[in-house]
């Protein structure tokens, strides 16, 4: 399983990328907020470990800021690494869709054994296995989260990106309200009109011979969107 480690304490982070890889686990390391989401835009990771106190951007501040900007588009684990024992801190962070927190300073095997904690949560959360979906030449494995056009190399998707897709061509040849899908997608009031959007703009990246210009999923502008439309 491959896990990203975001901490720009470069000594800490090869400290815990050298007991996760003890550990069985494939670890990537990111030392700033543009490097943790270049790794997260390029790479499907399994959980992340995320340091609060990460210096960020102009856009992107801290820890929390990315892991909310996360959280817009993936529904993937995150560890928060915190030194500050304050329980406002603590409350935001799992607010803002954190998994857990550990307090520095902490043991390298303690991180491990939280880092399977959280995964066999995960895990037990996940869904059914589903038969791959097909349309045309495009095939979506949901079991793998992968899609593959015409024999093309498969593409990885995020757990969100995969949960939309499922939703979407279940109901293939349907308009799909907005909300309904929301709801299908991160749960009751748990996001908005923007952040499916983004989803949407994501997903059509992936799987989208012209991502401008649609052709799988499509917009019903102030109503929703379709699958095979």
């Amino acid at each position: 399983m491959k896990v990203l480690i975001v901490d720009d304490d470069r000594t800490l982070a090869d400290l815990l990328a050298f007991a996760m890889r003890r550990a069985g686990f494939e670890p990537h390391l990111a030392f700033d907020a543009q490097g943790a989401m270049q790794v997260f835009d390029d790479l499907p990771v399994d959980i992340i470990i995320l340091d609060v106190n990460l210096p960020g951007s102009q856009e992107l501040k801290n820890g929390f800021d990315i892991c909310r900007e996360i959280r817009k588009v993936s529904d993937v684990p995150i560890i928060l690494l915190t030194v500050r024992d304050d329980e406002e801190d603590i409350v935001k962070g799992l607010n803002i869709g954190a998994d857990d927190y550990i307090l520095k300073p902490f043991s390298p095997r303690q991180l491990v054994a939280r880092v399977q904690a959280v995964l066999r949560r995960a895990s037990a959360e996940s869904v059914p296995e589903e038969a791959p979906y097909r349309y045309q030449d495009f095939q979506f494995d949901p079991a793998r989260r992968e899609v593959s056009r015409g024999g093309e190399t498969p593409q990885n998707l995020t757990r969100l990106e995969s949960r939309l897709l499922s939703y979407l061509m279940l109901n293939q040849g349907q308009v799909l309200p907005a909300d309904n899908i929301i709801t299908e997608v991160w749960g009751l009031d748990a996001a908005n009109t923007e952040m499916l959007r983004q989803l949407v703009h994501r997903l059509r990246m992936k799987i989208e011979q012209d991502p401008e210009n649609p052709i799988l999923i499509k917009t019903l502008p102030g109503i929703g969107y379709g699958f095979g439309i």
